[in-house]
């Protein structure tokens, strides 16, 4: 035993220190950006968020008193007739079923039995000049109530929003819940949208305030402020303004605002809140026309954080606080509805990214913080994978064959005995010797459960972390389901399923084929109350019973577990009048062929499929643009295939016969499984870059927007089939 303990003790080192190239402490190549660029944070110009300030009894007491007070409002007079509404101001009935009979309840009642039970528990962690600090239930609810009563100073009109400009950040998560607390409406704007796209939400929406985290972000504001008429103030939370500006203000001044009204007026506001009226906005990413406004009821954010976290087995604070790392845009519904709302619900710590997350400092920040539960868009999860591959390529020999045997045990184990907690002795040396310390290295030494939603994952990227005992849980909703609606979860769990319904919520196929794939509908609390100012779209999304369309394909196997398919917008219909979903083909090549970064079908209304390529490549440090210079990776299979090339345009400009060959090989090897000769591809080219969100191709959530590559590479579709013609 002895014996074993050392030969374990000087493997994990050695493993370590040479597939992690600068020792156990160096976590650089495995980094999310191909470049290490430590970012470095800015002045904070607001005050110390963690100054000592505790609530006061009579504070709380009146949070419990309004929380009974609004239990006892709870009970809704029912004149609501309509499940849908298209006005800020509007109401609908709650969708009250005996599958979800729970009282609907407001987010400052939920926020005031968190506090009741989890006030002296840290809610939120930060770094500040390197050091972690921590803000408590209590500091929370106490800042919350600050910010609300600035807004209302600043002249917040009800049912009027807050949009959001800024990356995640305690700041963003008080100003939420204030502007909720306040009778606003709480709405995210990527930070990457253009001034346009930030003028068009802000609009729509009513904004009566804009909260921004920088200067860069403050000027797309003021480039449009003169077409926004209900535009009243900006608020910034990390730089300062460069100069006094009129209707500008810092985080603390409007702290500062807020101590000028009286704790009275913002508890009346309270008070007449109703769990069916909107609080919180989420704009779709635009894929096809103007971005449209979902329209999400206190009672789907109360609900939603309820009982779909516990679909995930996300777990409340007095049997263990989950703590998450906060990156992910919180203009999205998923990271919204995991970080803000499940966090409030559950009592969790929610500890908050650097900005330059994803170009690099991600796997330090969760090294430092061990998460419980991690969540990620499948990007993220494939960059950990490239990562660590990259990592063993770079390693001995003897050191990347123990990291492969032990992630072929792994994967071996997980995928005949998916359920068993007795695993064999291999499988746990295996472990031991080797999967647990790449997991450490990774920050998920104590991660429980790790997900992923927003697109498809491949099979490769779900086998591949399977080899490093981490299960990925998928989970299945959009924006017009508060988040999710079928939840994947350790007790709950199939390979490459979304997991099961949540409880409460239902679902339907309609319209299914012989193999019983059709379009999914749900119904439930989770169902958004309609599209801001968009009636037409609304009707064409909610059917008359109140079932949302999705506009998805899947199929239902015979234990409930769903199995996402497509899109009915993205089938392809050919000339010949086959109906062919592009998804299954398009993962098919990126699995064949690891050099490929994206894959797009076309063939809709043509003779035959064809497909768009891109190369995997190395991302700029600081724009997280995609370069010319080619992977670590991709630049390893140019090898295995005889070529020398390191860049795409190398590849691209003189047509690399070795590459070309080896991409026409595997499209053929995927040619040979397909059922029939019409879901063959005859033709495809390799892009001069890959896809990007700045190139429009992909969206913020990096989903694939389709009709933007149709257009923009209409010349060299037309090429494939014009050739055909000759």
């Amino acid at each position: 035993m002895l014996l074993l303990r050392s030969a374990s003790s000087v493997l994990r080192t050695v493993f370590l220190s040479r597939l992690l190239p600068g020792g156990p402490g160096c976590v650089q190549k495995l980094s999310l950006n191909l470049q290490n660029q430590q970012g470095v944070r800015p002045n904070v110009t607001s005050s110390s968020l963690t100054d000592g300030r505790k609530l006061s009894k009579e504070a709380l007491s009146r949070a419990l008193t309004l929380s009974s007070r609004e239990e006892k409002d709870a009970q809704l007079d029912g004149s609501e007739e309509k499940l849908w509404t298209t006005r800020a101001d509007g109401r609908v009935r709650p969708r009250l079923h005996p599958a979800c009979p729970q009282p609907p309840y407001t987010v400052h009642r939920m926020f005031s039995e968190a506090l009741d039970k989890y006030g002296d528990l840290h809610a939120m962690g930060f770094k500040r000049q390197g050091t972690w600090e921590h803000i408590s239930y209590t500091q929370y609810y106490q800042l919350a109530r600050k910010a609300a009563k600035g807004f209302l100073k600043l002249g917040l009109q009800q049912a009027h929003s807050v949009a959001i400009l800024g990356f995640n950040s305690p700041e963003w998560f008080f100003s939420a819940v204030g502007a909720v607390f306040a009778g606003g409406i709480v709405t995210g704007i990527y930070t990457t949208s253009s001034p346009e796209a930030c003028q068009y939400i802000a609009h729509d929406s009513r904004a009566n305030i804009i909260v921004v985290d920088t200067q860069k972000q403050l000027e797309k504001i003021l480039k449009t402020w003169k077409q926004l008429p209900h535009l009243r103030a900006a608020v910034m939370y990390r730089d300062a303004p460069p100069k006094k500006m009129a209707n500008v203000y810092t985080m603390d001044e409007l702290l500062q605002l807020g101590d000028g009204l009286p704790e009275e007026t913002l508890d009346a506001v309270i008070a007449a809140q109703r769990p069916n009226q909107c609080c919180v906005l989420v704009y779709t990413s635009g894929t096809t026309g103007s971005p449209k406004g979902v329209m999400l009821s206190q009672d789907n954010i109360t609900w939603t954080a309820r009982y779909g976290s516990q679909a995930g087995d996300i777990r409340p604070a007095e049997v263990q606080q989950e703590v998450v790392v906060s990156y992910l845009p919180l203009s999205h519904i998923a990271a919204q509805i995991y970080d803000l709302w499940t966090g409030l619900q559950w009592g969790a710590k929610v500890c908050f990214a650097e900005p330059d997350a994803l170009k690099g400092s991600l796997v330090d920040t969760l090294r430092e913080v061990e998460p419980t539960s991690h969540m990620g868009v499948p990007r993220v999860w494939e960059k950990f994978m490239e990562r660590i591959q990259e990592a063993a390529a770079q390693s001995g020999f003897i050191r990347r064959k123990m990291l492969l045997w032990a992630m072929s045990v792994a994967l071996e184990q997980n995928l005949t005995c998916p359920g068993s907690d007795l695993k064999p002795f291999s499988a746990r040396l295996a472990d031991y010797l080797v999967l647990g310390r790449v997991r450490q290295a990774l920050g998920f030494a104590k991660c429980q459960k790790s997900f992923y939603g927003a697109a498809p994952m491949t099979a490769e990227t779900q086998h591949f972390f399977l080899g490093l005992n981490i299960r990925l849980y998928a989970g299945y909703g959009l924006s017009e389901t508060s988040g999710p609606h079928f939840m994947s979860s350790p007790n709950n769990y199939r390979l490459y399923s979304s997991g099961k319904v949540v409880p409460g919520c239902l679902a339907k196929l309609v319209n299914e084929d012989a193999e019983g794939v059709g379009e999914i509908c749900l119904w439930g609390r989770t169902i958004f109350m309609g599209y801001l100012n968009m009636e037409d779209k609304t009707r064409e999304a909610v059917d008359d019973e109140g079932w949302l369309h999705t506009g998805d394909t899947g199929r239902l196997d015979a234990d409930g577990f769903l199995y996402i398919t497509g899109r009915l917008k993205e089938l392809i219909i050919t000339a010949g009048g086959e109906n062919v979903p592009p998804v299954p083909i398009e993962e098919a090549v990126k699995t064949e062929l690891p050099i490929i970064s994206n894959a797009m079908l076309i063939g809709d209304q043509r003779k035959f499929l064809s497909m768009l390529l891109t190369l995997k490549c190395v991302l700029d440090a600081d724009t997280s643009e995609p370069t010319d210079s080619l992977t670590e990776s991709a630049v390893a299979f140019c090898q295995r295939v005889g070529s020398k090339a390191t860049t795409v345009s190398e590849i691209v400009d003189t047509k690399d016969e070795a590459v070309y060959r080896a991409i026409e090989q595997g499209i053929q090897r995927v040619n040979s499984k397909a059922a029939a000769r019409p879901y063959c591809i005859q033709k495809w080219a390799i892009l001069q870059r890959d896809f990007s969100i700045s190139g429009g191709e992909l969206g913020p959530t990096m989903k694939l927007k389709r009709l933007t590559v149709l257009d923009k590479y209409k010349d060299i579709i037309d090429s494939f089939y014009q050739e055909q013609k000759k």
